[in-house]
């Protein structure tokens, strides 16, 4: 073995912060935090999930699911819904608009024109909340400037 070359192994605790079991060994972790067994400082090393508390080993199912991961998928499995009905209720708009004859192209525009143009005027109708005026900012009067120091002749 070369010299020099290998990570330092320190004394190590292993605390499983879900059941509170401890694993005494080496590791080349360190920690801030330590505890004294047997006489000798341990570092301290905390884990989500060990041997004690993994349902495999256990036999026990126990739901960790710390972050919401199932529900974060959840909704992004809905948004991937919604965003593959908007794409598909596009594309047939664009097939029907494609087979439509230049007459109803044009009765079509028109009824569009005329329905935004109702819109416009319902929206014109509806009372303006009035904002409080702004507060004029207040100017702070300059100090008077300095003269500089008139020189002296030698």
């Amino acid at each position: 073995m070369k010299a020099e070359i290998h990570p330092k192994l320190n004394p190590v605790v292993f605390v499983d912060s879900s059941c509170g079991a401890e694993f005494v060994t080496l590791s080349t972790m360190t920690s801030k935090t330590t505890k004294k067994i047997n006489g000798i400082d341990h570092y301290v090393i905390s884990v989500e999930i060990s041997s004690a508390s993994h349902p495999f080993f256990t036999g026990k199912q126990m739901l960790v699911d710390t972050a919401g991961r199932v529900d974060k998928f959840r909704a992004r499995m809905a948004a991937s819904k919604k965003m593959q009905e908007g794409a598909k209720a596009s594309k047939t708009r664009k097939e029907v608009l494609s087979k439509e004859t230049p007459e109803e192209k044009i009765s079509r525009k028109a009824k569009e024109n005329t329905e935004k143009k109702e819109a416009e005027k319902v929206e014109a109708k509806k009372p303006v909340a009035k904002k409080a005026p702004a507060k004029k900012p207040v100017a702070k009067k300059a100090a008077p400037a300095k003269k500089p120091a008139a020189k002296k002749k030698a």
